[in-house]
Parts: C-alpha cells; sequence; structure tokens
C-alpha cells in the first residue's frame, strides 16, 4: 500500500508542477467527526457512536484566463476521496470517489465546496445477514458532500489551515430496497499544501470592460431519460422507467435562465406497485388497474457555468391516477453541453427528501 500511495502522489505532484501558469494545485487533508442526522425515524436503531473520517482532495487553482472563472470568483476544481467509519457493525464503512468545485466568499476567506460522486459500503442489507440495514440497499451508492470552511493558506511556507462543517450525503436513490439513506453532519480540521511557490495574477477583464448586457432568444428543450428503480418494497424488483420531457427557456443573463416543461413519466416499478398494494392490502382503494403513467408540469432554473450548467426544477403531477409520494417532485442535478445544440444529463428526482431516481438523459436545445 505505502508504495502505491508513493508512486500517486509522484504522479500528481509531476502533474501538478508541470501545469502552465494560468493554474496550480494544491492538496489538502481533512479530519472530520459528527453525528448521523435524524431525518427519519425508521433509522433510530442506527445512530450510535460518532462517525469519523478522512478527506483528501486534490484542487485545481482557476484565475480567469477564461471569462466563467471570473463570473464565479476565481473557483478551484479537483477530485476527492472519503473515507467514513459510520460507527456502527450494521452500516459498515464507506469509500467514495467525487469531483468537486470550490466557491469563495468573504475577500477568499470562506470557502464552500460541493461534491458528487459514488460511493462503496461495506455492508448493505442483507435479509438474512444484515437485515437491520435498512439506509442502504447496495454495495454502490451515490453521495454527495458539502463542506463550509474557512481557509487561510500559506501561513508557514506552503502550509495552511482550514476549519469548518462538511454535510455527507449516501443514498442509491431507490436503485435497489432498502433506501432510507444516511446524512452525517460533521466538524473538519484540515491542512492545506500548495505544490506551486508562485501564484500568477487574477486576470479581471471583466471588471475592466464592464459587464455587456446578455441576450439570447426563447429556446426549445427535447429530453429522454431513463434508468432502473425499485418501489420501498424489498426484493420487488428492478424496472427501467423512461421520460421524455419538453421545456422552454429564456436566458435572461450570462448566468442563469428559466424554464416552463412538461414531463410524461413511464414508470415499470409504479406498475408492479400499484398490483402490489391492490394485491397486499385489499382494504385500500386500490383495485390493480390503476394507470401507472404520470404527466407533469413544472417551473426550473439553469445556472450556466461552462459548459456545465446545474439544473432545479419544481413539478406537480397534472394526471395522477394513483397516489404515490405526493403529487409535487423536484429534480436536480448536471447538463454538460457537448456543442451548442447537444447535452448530457445526470439529475435526481425525488418527492421532498424521497428520492424515487437517478436519471441519465439526453437532450437538444433549439
Amino acid at each position: 500500500m505505502k508504495p502505491f500511495l508513493t508512486y500517486t502522489f509522484i504522479l500528481i505532484s509531476i502533474f501538478g508542477f508541470s501545469q502552465d501558469k494560468e493554474h496550480t494545485s494544491y492538496f489538502d487533508v481533512n479530519y472530520f467527526k459528527g453525528n448521523i442526522a435524524l431525518h427519519n425515524n425508521d433509522i433510530l436503531h442506527l445512530i450510535k457512536g460518532h462517525p469519523e473520517g478522512v478527506i483528501l482532495s486534490w484542487n485545481k487553482k482557476s484565475y480567469g484566463f477564461n471569462d466563467w472563472e471570473q463570473r464565479y470568483n476565481y473557483p478551484d476544481y479537483g477530485a476527492s476521496f472519503i473515507y467514513q467509519n459510520l460507527k456502527n457493525d450494521v452500516l459498515g464503512d464507506n469509500y467514495a470517489l467525487y469531483a468537486h468545485y470550490n466557491f469563495y466568499f468573504l475577500k477568499r476567506n470562506v470557502m464552500m465546496r460541493i461534491g458528487q460522486g459514488l460511493a462503496l459500503t461495506t455492508n448493505p442489507y442483507d435479509k438474512e445477514t444484515n437485515y437491520r440495514n435498512n439506509a442502504f440497499g447496495s454495495k454502490l451508492l451515490s453521495s454527495t458532500y458539502v463542506m463550509l470552511n474557512y481557509k487561510t493558506e500559506r501561513i508557514v511556507d506552503n502550509f495552511g489551515l482550514q476549519v469548518g462543517l462538511s454535510l455527507i450525503h449516501y443514498s442509491n436513490a431507490n436503485l435497489k430496497a432498502p433506501n432510507t439513506s444516511i446524512n452525517s453532519i460533521t466538524l473538519n480540521l484540515g491542512v492545506t499544501y500548495n505544490l506551486d511557490a508562485e501564484e500568477p495574477e487574477y486576470v479581471t477583464t471583466l471588471s475592466q470592460q464592464g459587464k455587456e448586457k446578455f441576450t439570447q432568444p426563447l429556446k426549445y428543450n427535447l429530453v429522454f431519460r431513463t434508468g432502473i428503480n425499485e418501489s420501498d418494497v424489498v426484493d420487488s424488483g428492478q424496472f427501467p422507467f423512461y421520460i421524455f420531457s419538453g421545456y422552454v427557456d429564456k436566458r435572461i443573463n450570462v448566468k442563469s435562465a428559466f424554464q416552463l416543461g412538461a414531463d410524461v413519466f413511464f414508470s415499470n416499478f409504479l406498475k408492479e406497485y400499484i398490483y402490489y398494494r391492490s394485491v397486499s392490502y385489499p382494504e385500500e382503494p386500490a383495485t390493480g388497474n390503476e394507470d401507472h403513467k404520470r404527466v407533469g408540469v413544472f417551473v426550473g432554473h439553469e445556472l450556466f457555468v461552462n459548459r456545465t450548467s446545474l439544473i432545479t426544477q419544481l413539478g406537480y403531477y397534472a394526471y395522477y391516477p394513483f397516489d404515490f409520494e405526493g403529487r409535487t417532485y423536484f429534480r436536480v442535478g448536471l447538463k454538460r453541453y457537448i456543442n451548442d445544440k447537444w447535452f448530457g444529463a445526470l439529475t435526481l428526482k425525488s418527492h421532498g427528501a424521497k428520492a424515487e431516481a437517478v436519471e441519465f438523459g439526453v437532450g437538444v436545445r433549439l
């Protein structure tokens, strides 16, 4: 293990030092400890002790050589690794890899990091050997973490310190039941190390030239999304779903666009769930013949960064023949533009804090 870590450090260091002067890079290492949040009474038996772990990150600094870097106050972007001991034999340990952005405020003393990635849990649910773990129904999980730190670099040579709060979320987004998920609220303390002795000056061409008014006509979007998921009924089966979406968006400035549109949902897990409710709960009004399709209308917002953008949408089911988790839904995720028209999307659809599915999508913006 030690030779592997040594070679990895050497390779990343060479990569970091070989950067042109449009970018520099740094490492940070953070220890964290905290509590599992009680967001659902079903996980009360899983909250024991104070989970702790380590966050290792490599970060690439930006200096405004691209316009988007100046608009967002010269963010960093990079990769993170998290090891977390959840202090419960039922839950086991989690290992996760992320891509992240660091955004800065208050004269760059306050940093907010947002990371999204995949996690591996060592002890998922098993109906025979680990039936008490209703948080993780699968070994592979989706994970998000948010870090809010006060940060000071180069206190002693290339070393600095940061301290603050971190929120770490694990869920498989109903890829497989059960999936009550785990949220950890922690305190973290870390050390930073800059790989470059000198840094270039920040470019401020946008502030010198002034902000030009950005105009763009209405754009029309068509999106197809798909994936697999399962209802909350354990072993009820994983089924594919298909979503067709159409919406119009209006870019109000260089950063933001508002959206208005509709979704048509073909969720096969819901078809199975309707049949299950009609057979298992004869006292309920479900007959098993209800339509599993749903149609929603939504409003949304798109935040443009570079070729990547963040989308958030709030929807309401206009056609809703079977009651499942309420009539409102949320969607949040990332779009990546391949060119000026075509894009890919990775989004999470939920009903409040209750995830329904991770959606993989492809679309066109005309």
